[in-house]
């Protein structure tokens, strides 16, 4: 008898474990609110980059305001930078309440040169900032480069000698940083060589391997290269002004006598069609997120500082950014399609 008493306890346990969970995910059906629910985070590059990097911030942070929800699934989709994702988020052949998308500043910059396709930055809903990061110059450890003033003595001898490799194609945000340090050195930016990566984990890569001498890319992406062993090193970093952290005591390029400076704010979109109240959830997860206790020494452990907008906020900082990103495509030559 006692054995049988065991057995049905065992039962209960085994179909409590069972109930639980979907009880759980009834409530959360009901009461309507996305951000308590399984959800996806959708990577728009390959595995490595700054895009991977929000996702991981946006799982954890949003995992301390509300543990018992589902760990944010991370899913990559490469292609095009983004573009692949947003045109299939604008088109609606990826989109609903529990599919989030990364962005970063690199994104609005393409939206502002209309290669995200016949889509306006209305195609989809604008949910978060969760920081920002700020551009680097890196080289390998064994450059001869010691100093950003090094290269840009190579560069205004000739351009063409050293190659950059980061993510993107022509008109991309590390395409433009380095164009705007080809063309601090007195040259002309098209002179010089550019090696297209799908993401900056790609590029990293390539530049340990000493297959590119710069890379133009962002701080965060190549902190953690360096903290996973790369020999990377950074030249300057593309703030006002000095950076702490792990940053501490690499000087700026403005320091150097380079007047450029690249913020890479980096945060989440939905599609434009889900209901507005799964836009008010989202909306308020991430604001809890970006103003709980623990939320700053979160963000700094992804290599981030502070920059936190959502709603009305975050939909005119868009629109400002898109329209002074275009009009530095057009100094820069670059060709804009309209959407």
């Amino acid at each position: 008898m006692q054995i049988a008493f065991l057995d049905r306890r065992h039962a209960l346990r085994a179909l409590c474990a069972l109930l639980v969970p979907g009880i759980a995910r009834l409530a959360v059906a009901q009461s309507g609110d996305p951000s308590l629910a399984a959800a996806d985070c959708v990577i728009p590059a390959k595995a490595g980059g700054g895009f991977a990097l929000t996702c991981a911030l946006a799982r954890d942070a949003l995992q301390a305001v509300r543990p018992a929800r589902p760990p944010l699934a991370q899913r990559y989709l490469p292609g095009g930078i983004g573009a692949v994702a947003f045109d299939r988020i604008a088109t609606g052949q990826l989109g609903g309440p529990g599919t989030l998308v990364a962005f970063s500043s690199g994104s609005l910059l393409n939206l502002a040169q209309g290669r995200f396709g016949p889509h306006p930055a209305s195609a989809v809903r604008w949910i978060a900032t969760l920081g920002t990061d700020y551009g680097v110059i890196a080289v390998h450890r064994d450059s001869p480069y010691q100093r950003l003033q090094d290269l840009v003595a190579a560069l205004r001898q000739e351009p063409s000698r050293t190659a950059f490799g980061a993510g993107g194609t022509v008109g991309s945000q590390d395409w433009v940083k380095a164009a705007l340090l080809v063309r601090a050195a007195g040259r002309d930016h098209k002179a010089m060589r550019f090696v297209s990566f799908e993401g900056g984990g790609d590029a990293l890569g390539a530049l340990q391997g000493k297959h590119v001498d710069v890379f133009p890319g962002d701080a965060a992406e190549a902190l953690q290269a360096i903290a996973g062993g790369a020999a990377v090193r950074l030249l300057a970093v593309l703030s006002e002004t000095r950076l702490g952290g792990a940053l501490t005591g690499v000087p700026t390029a403005r320091e150097q006598g380079v007047d450029i400076v690249w913020p890479t704010v980096r945060g989440l979109y939905l599609s434009a069609n889900v209901p507005d109240a799964a836009v008010r959830a989202w909306t308020a997860a991430f604001a809890e997120a970006a103003a709980a206790p623990g939320y700053a020494a979160l963000r700094e452990r992804h290599g981030l500082y502070p920059f936190a907008l959502t709603g009305a906020a975050l939909d005119d900082y868009v629109q400002a950014r898109i329209a002074a990103y275009q009009a530095l495509a057009d100094t820069l030559g670059l060709r804009r399609w309209k959407p």
